[in-house]
């Protein structure tokens, strides 16, 4: 691959209250406090000249600059040499269990200490807020410096003098530091105390939550990565789980395709929580189910494609004219106008995604008194729209067409309710969900040309499309069968690019034809590839396809296939769930297994 690709150079901390991103020259390139959804205080990633600034620079240049994180955890460091030493600067959002509960601040700790030498430095801390109209008034105490603006307020606390933040004087590194910024109250402890056992207990958190991970050897190390950033995304006081902590960060340069993705998809959500109970790791999807029962009580019509974390409905898109753009790339949208489509896979989506509550023998005594309520609820959504046109997975925002794959998820919700039914005696549900499951497959059916032995994208059209894979990942398709065999090869002789890279679709949408691939579908592929027996192939793309992540191992929504580059907004869910599944696939194929082997997308086959 040419040296010259573009890639995300940062990473993320966070404690699922909100996500950081750490640029590598230690810059705090974007950070939306209080939650995801609010405006950045930081957000140099978008512009840096109404992005604010926090940053640890040196007196001169940086001579180099490298990330790693901290083995098995969400800390991240980054080393800076510059002319007269270097200097380690470790990241972290603290999280740790704390009388009965997970102890998760609107507080962001640096610790900057000396690795050689006396390395002058220069810490700059200048949050701003609606989305960078409005700077924070700086006022000096005794140990901290408060930020405000009506009723905004952070505050920074250090034992970097504090003048140091009111004049050009360096410091000199001669010991460790602290900077300790919070949202909201002030931090009122001992600081370099405090910060050395949150640290110490943050760090035990993650490994001990990677620890009761149940992770086969198939490359271990970037499928522990993945879910580490996928548990970032879960905004835990809600249950809601985030597409990307970004937005509007486009998919190909000067595509016009940015988009905010700050919210809950119903079906992102069900891939993420598919590849997190292949790991064992069940508490985010019980509190994902929270979240979803409490959309669903106050919403009895439509369920809409996303929602804001705290359950918002009415997430109206609107456009930031003064933000320059990522390397100048506009609009800058907030919001998404996907919150006003008919995606009528999200039903199935939402059945199966929480279908090990109602079907698991360690959770169904938790739920029996709402499966029968919550699965007819679901039926019924299904019936009612199961005839109708809709915008699809990609979110078409100019037609409509009957999806292949929305039928599919139909299918999957009713093959899912069935197992419900027949587990509980629900015999009327039971009927009820076998005339759905037929006349979803009838649907399906009417997609596929017999002539070229493929399922097209939708009844009305003739184009391919990569969610059909997820025929054979879901087994409506055989995997041995003749039928997913020539299916797989027709979409790959048509949408598969270099290096195993996969394209959603070529064909042209509101914006015209797309440039670049879409990172989850070429993951889509390697499961593909190992469902239908050709497990080497799967794992030759599998290994191409780790040349995509930055040097974190961070993967982006979209790749260009041309050089390798990234793109789209970062990191991607999606796409880290994608690696996790296709990696648990060939696992299963390989023959190593995790414990619960059961879980997760193998329970929404046929009957």
């Amino acid at each position: 691959m040419p040296h010259t690709k573009h890639t995300y150079n940062s990473g993320i901390i966070g404690n699922c209250a909100y996500i950081a991103h750490v640029n590598i020259d230690t810059n705090i390139s974007w950070l939306c406090w209080p939650t995801f959804q609010d405006s950045f205080v930081f957000g140099g990633l978008l512009d840096d000249s109404y992005g604010g600034e926090y940053s640890i620079r040196p007196i001169g240049d940086i001579f180099s600059a490298k990330q790693t994180y901290l083995e098995n955890t969400n800390v991240l460091c980054t080393t800076i040499e510059c002319k007269e030493g270097s200097y380690r600067v470790t990241d972290f959002a603290p999280r740790f269990e704390q009388y009965e509960r997970y102890f998760k601040p609107l507080i962001m700790i640096r610790k900057i200490e000396p690795i050689q030498g006396r390395p002058r430095i220069k810490a700059t801390c200048e949050p701003v807020y609606q989305y960078g109209k409005t700077k924070l008034n700086k006022h000096r105490g005794s140990n901290h410096i408060q930020f405000e603006n009506g009723d905004v307020s952070l505050r920074l606390a250090t034992d970097i003098p504090i003048s140091h933040f009111f004049d050009e004087t360096a410091h000199v590194l001669s010991k460790p530091v602290y900077l300790v910024l919070t949202f909201g109250s002030p931090f009122e402890a001992p600081i370099e105390r405090t910060c050395e056992e949150f640290l110490s207990r943050t760090i035990a958190y993650w490994q001990k939550w990677v620890k009761n991970a149940s992770i086969p050897s198939f490359y271990q190390k970037e499928v522990i990565r993945s879910a580490l950033a996928l548990k970032l995304h879960q905004y835990e006081d809600t249950g809601a789980i985030i597409a990307a902590s970004t937005t509007s960060l486009p998919e190909f340069p000067g595509s016009g395709r940015n988009w905010d993705y700050r919210f809950c998809w119903l079906r992102d959500s069900f891939y993420v929580l598919t590849a997190l109970s292949h790991i064992g790791h069940f508490e985010e999807m019980e509190k994902y189910a929270s979240f979803i029962a409490n959309i669903t009580q106050t919403d009895s019509g439509r369920l809409q494609p996303l929602y804001g974390i705290l359950g918002k409905s009415d997430l109206v898109e609107s456009q930031v004219d003064h933000l320059h753009g990522y390397l100048g790339n506009t609009p800058i949208r907030i919001g998404n106008q996907a919150h006003e489509h008919i995606q009528n896979d999200v039903y199935g989506q939402a059945l199966i995604a929480l279908l090990p509550l109602f079907t698991d023998q360690r959770f169904m005594y938790q739920n029996k008194g709402i499966s029968k309520e919550w699965t007819n609820y679901i039926l019924t959504k299904i019936e009612a729209t199961i005839d109708e046109k809709d915008a699809g997975i990609w979110e078409f925002r100019n037609f409509q067409q009957r999806h292949c794959y929305s039928n599919l998820f139909q299918w999957a919700g009713a093959t899912a309710a069935i197992k419900i039914a027949r587990q509980n005696g629900f015999e009327e549900m039971e009927q009820k969900a076998l005339l759905l499951q037929k006349k979803a497959s009838a649907y399906i059916e009417s997609c596929y040309d017999q002539g070229r032995g493929v399922y097209t994208n939708s009844t009305e059209s003739t184009h391919l499309d990569a969610s059909t894979l997820q025929l054979i990942l879901m087994g409506y398709l055989d995997p041995a069968s003749e039928r997913a065999r020539q299916h797989l090869s027709q979409l790959e002789s048509e949408l598969k690019g270099r290096q195993g890279l996969f394209y959603r679709y070529l064909h042209k949408d509101d914006f015209g034809k797309p440039k670049s691939t879409f990172l989850v579908c070429a993951f889509w592929y390697v499961e593909a590839l190992a469902c239908v027996g050709r497990l080497e192939e799967a794992q030759e793309v599998f290994q191409q396809l780790m040349s995509f992540g930055n040097h974190l191992m961070l993967f982006s929504e979209d790749v260009n296939e041309e050089d390798g580059s990234q793109w789209g907004n970062f990191p991607q869910a999606y796409s880290h769930v994608g690696l996790m599944n296709a990696a648990y696939r060939i696992a299963i194929k390989l023959d190593q297994p995790t414990f619960f082997e059961n879980a997760g997308m193998h329970a929404y086959t046929k009957e």
